[in-house]
């Protein structure tokens, strides 16, 4: 519990407010789960208008609402603290409800298009294999300690994250691993994270559904490098063309990494299987259980991080040789006796589709098919479906455009938009099944000795999300049901 005076430091409030001294219990913004003497904050959202959920807050105990219309104050028995935009306060909130913990730990963000979720991950199970008490909040999932917790989001609302990095701090993490999307950027979900330590990835065509276009998805990330103090350190890939935009105004001492051009951590990849990647890492030979050039990439900035953060470069390589990539990225999947392989992995982007299918006909051999399963997203980047479908066609041997998460929208509508991209000579190679199951199905029953079944777009998610329900699905499980 915290006073309310604690609470609403540093913010702006814009009425008289009574019981200033009052002790707060929780502070929320979902009204469901408020409670006696709790405090709800009120903002408009991009989907929703929580002002409208004053009343149900109140009636499960809330006693303060924080608010910005006017028009919703006293209509209940609570008391009212006006603010001019309640979403933009609501970190701020958290941040000294939970005592600003993020300051006493080392938080290290993870931002780009692609990558976040292996860098992320790559970073905390090497700080963990040193010994090193360590957080990680992915896509995946949330791990300290002996606790897993299921992600809901890329990087959780304010209040969870708050609430996350007080659970760390009070359980003895010392480094916490996060990946930083865009949305949680521009939403002010992390205005109030003390971060040390800025990875910049990439950045390719994704979600203009939100953003509206590509220079104000650019500046949602670089904000991230714009609020870095100079005591903080900042590491960006000068081979992606905006690495160096991101820190054009940041005061953080900034690293670079890269494979093609001079950086402060250099790499050079001497050979690249299925089985793995070679590679050097400032002169220094590591062999990777991973593939693909986009690992290289992302074990440069792991390696970079690790020296920023004062670890022994050998110590780095040495674990960095033991590491696998994160659930749903490049996964690979067989059965004894079955003769094709099928690779599971989150690759919804035109660029990462494109990595992922590069790698695979880069490193298998002339005579194996690439038979490629993908869907696209309801209810998202509409501009992109076309693009996929092209890269899929383009690249694989046989493809089947199927349902990914349809959410609100009609499946058959969105393998529409998808089939539009494809070039009429290589229409040959393209089939069409919306259900996602029998798509990979079919995959498995037109795989002959050899072949790679690449099934796209989920990864690591067990579930897909129809007119508002989400469904038990796993890829995984699928394709190992229908192997024989």
């Amino acid at each position: 519990m915290k006073k309310l005076e604690k609470i609403l430091e540093s913010i702006k409030v814009l009425n008289e407010v009574e019981n200033i001294s009052d002790e707060i219990n929780g502070v929320h913004i979902d009204s469901r789960t408020c409670g006696a003497g709790s405090l709800f904050i009120a903002y408009k959202g991009t989907a929703l208008d929580s002002h409208n959920y004053i009343t149900s807050a109140v009636s499960n105990g809330a006693s303060y609402i924080i608010l910005d219309d006017e028009s919703y104050l006293d209509k209940e028995d609570a008391c009212y603290i006006l603010v001019d935009d309640s979403q933009l306060i609501i970190s701020t909130v958290a941040s000294n409800y939970y005592g600003h913990p993020s300051r006493e730990m080392t938080v290290i963000g993870v931002t780009g298009t692609n990558g976040k979720t292996t860098t992320a991950n790559l970073l905390y199970k090497l700080l963990f294999r040193l010994g090193h008490n360590c957080g990680l909040i992915s896509t995946i999932e949330v791990l300290y300690n002996e606790e897993v917790i299921p992600s809901q989001l890329t990087t959780p609302d304010a209040i969870s994250l708050q609430r996350l990095f007080r659970q760390m701090l009070d359980a003895g993490v010392h480094y916490v691993c996060m990946e930083v999307s865009s949305h949680a950027i521009d939403q002010g979900r992390v205005d109030d994270v003390d971060f040390d330590h800025a990875i910049f990835t990439n950045l390719t065509h994704d979600h203009l559904d939100y953003h509206k276009d590509f220079m104000a998805y650019l500046k949602a990330k670089k904000l991230l490098f714009d609020r870095l103090s100079k005591v903080k350190t900042a590491l960006v890939n000068t081979d992606d063309h905006n690495g160096l935009v991101m820190v054009q105004n940041s005061k953080a001492e900034v690293f670079t990494y890269a494979l093609k051009r001079p950086a402060s951590y250099k790499g050079k990849i001497l050979s690249n299987g299925l089985s793995g990647l070679q590679m050097t890492i400032n002169h220094k030979e590591v062999y990777l259980r991973m593939v693909g050039g986009f690992n290289a990439y992302n074990a440069l900035a792991v390696y970079g991080t690790g020296v920023i953060l004062g670890i022994d470069e050998q110590d780095i390589l040495t674990c960095l040789s033991t590491l696998t990539t994160a659930d749903g990225r490049l996964d690979m999947v067989s059965k004894p006796n079955i003769p094709y392989r099928a690779v599971i992995d989150y690759a919804h982007t035109p660029d990462a589709l494109d990595n992922v299918i590069e790698t695979l006909v880069t490193t298998k051999d002339k005579q194996v098919r690439l038979i490629t399963v993908i869907g696209c997203g309801g209810d998202r980047d509409r501009t992109k479906r076309p693009m996929m479908a092209r890269l899929a066609a383009q690249k694989s041997d046989v493809v089947i455009l199927t349902s990914d998460n349809p959410r609100s929208e009609d499946p058959m509508a969105i393998i529409e938009e998808m089939l539009s991209g494809v070039p009429q000579d290589i229409l040959n190679k393209v089939s069409v099944e919306q259900d996602r199951s029998e798509a990979i199905r079919m995959a498995c029953a037109l795989a002959l000795p050899g072949d790679i079944i690449l099934i796209a777009g989920k990864g690591h998610e067990k579930y897909q999300e129809i007119k508002g329900e989400r469904f038990p699905f796993d890829d995984k499980k699928i394709v190992l049901a229908h192997m024989s």
